[in-house]
């Protein structure tokens, strides 16, 4: 096979999981937007009844998510980035054919409900799985499926963030151990990227998702960054650690009980919190923007982050479909903040360093919690725009990253793939 077709499919692929991707972007958008004002302004609830009805609504679209994930694509729950690393590494089978339809819709009602998820995840997984399509059609032999599988990633990723660069390092710092690398396999990774990139921002605009204008800092507040970086890659082995045991143990409740109590409960939970604290809920891409422009006092920053990272456990817990990027984002903005607000009351900080403080702190725990510092660094830049800061942003990137290695994190990612082995070849143990 020449490579002009190989580049030509890349090209392909990256268009078609790009338009996929803003679809299911504008999708998520519009219901979540859709029902809580239909419950408030058309239907005029309000007190009790707004919460209850709210409760219902979102545990009936988080039940509904995990039933078609369990009942006809149980590899697409959760975020699907290790489904895809493990098919590039020969231990798993991506089933384009039913990962697509229910990774869409599954996750359409996951992110719809206000569950603390991101889009960034079934957009991975759907790219993914438009490369798998192709490669089939075209039976390629396993070496051009894997760097086709990657290229479809990259597209999805370019198509949830509106980030290809971003994409592109992604496939390269974070399937290292997966990717077949070759100038031809990077080429379509980068050609799927650009593609499935020009697709998002005809279809959605070139702004970047979280614009957040800040300048330069000076030299003087450098360690500041250094300091939040180390902290951060403390949280981030916190983190990982607490996903996992968050999912061993709600896996356990629903061997002895039902897969579905936990995910109604969480349901029930979050439709309250769209009204009652709705910064608990969503993705969290635009409250991270709101975080760094709303000057709010330490307590209350505080608050957001624990129920952040509550409320992200709990979502992910469920087995639904989502991914933890956007979360992640989002917490470590709050935290930036919270550290920033701590250092205020002990020395005067020059003007926007809360602000830059939070997006490094982006990028920081991206680093500590998926173990790809180079990609933690270039997604924040096209993310919000920040180019001025980009070395404060490198300093809080690679010593978070750096603390979580010395205190022996792992990458997410890696951990999760593991896991999914572990349970598959433990429900394939005969009965004694």
């Amino acid at each position: 096979m020449s490579s002009g077709i190989y580049y030509i499919i890349a090209v392909l692929v990256g268009m078609i999981a790009g338009a996929i991707g803003a679809v299911f972007h504008m999708s998520v958008d519009k219901l979540t937007t859709t029902w809580p004002v239909f419950l408030q302004d058309s239907l005029q609830l309000s007190g009790a009844p707004l919460y209850i009805s709210a409760a219902l609504i979102a545990a009936i679209m988080a039940v509904c998510s995990l039933w078609l994930i369990r009942r006809f694509a149980p590899e697409a729950g959760g975020s699907g980035v290790q489904e895809i690393e493990g098919a590039m590494e020969g231990v798993r089978t991506l089933r384009w054919y039913r990962v697509l339809p229910v990774k869409f819709f599954g996750g359409l009602l996951s992110l719809g409900s206000g569950m603390v998820l991101g889009r960034e995840g079934p957009t991975i997984h759907m790219g993914a799985a438009v490369a798998k399509a192709a490669s089939d059609i075209m039976r390629w032999p396993d070496k051009d499926m894997r760097a086709m599988l990657a290229a479809g990633g990259a597209a999805g990723l370019a198509a949830a963030f509106n980030a290809p660069l971003a994409a592109l390092l992604f496939i390269i710092e974070e399937t290292r151990k997966q990717f077949p690398y070759s100038p031809r396999s990077y080429i379509a990774v980068a050609l799927a990227a650009i593609s499935s990139a020009i697709v998002t921002q005809y279809l959605t605009g070139k702004v970047p998702y979280m614009e957040l204008a800040v300048p330069a800092m000076p030299y003087i507040t450098y360690p500041a960054f250094i300091v939040l970086g180390l902290l951060l890659g403390v949280l981030g082995v916190a983190f990982n650690r607490s996903l996992v045991w968050s999912l061993d143990s709600v896996r356990q409740l629903g061997i002895r009980t039902s897969f579905y109590i936990f995910p109604l409960c969480i349901g029930l939970v979050i439709g309250v919190l769209m009204f009652a604290r709705p910064e608990a809920t969503l993705g969290g891409e635009l409250l991270a923007v709101h975080l760094a422009k709303a000057s709010l006092p330490l307590g209350v920053l505080a608050i957001i982050a624990l129920l952040r990272f509550i409320m992200t456990l709990t979502s992910y817990s469920t087995g639904v479909a989502g991914g933890i990027f956007a979360p992640i984002l989002a917490l470590a903005a709050s935290v930036g903040l919270c550290f920033a607000a701590v250092l205020s009351l002990f020395i005067s900080l020059p003007d926007s360093v809360h602000v830059a403080l939070a997006i490094s702190a982006m990028g920081g725990l991206f680093a500590a919690t998926i173990g790809a510092p180079m990609v933690g660094m270039v997604l924040v830049i096209e993310l919000t725009g920040a180019y001025e800061i980009l070395i404060p942003i490198m300093l809080t990137t690679i010593f978070a990253n750096m603390a979580a290695q010395w205190l022996g994190g792992r990458p997410i990612y890696e951990v999760l793939l593991e896991r999914t082995l572990a349970i598959e070849a433990e429900e394939q143990k005969p009965s004694n």
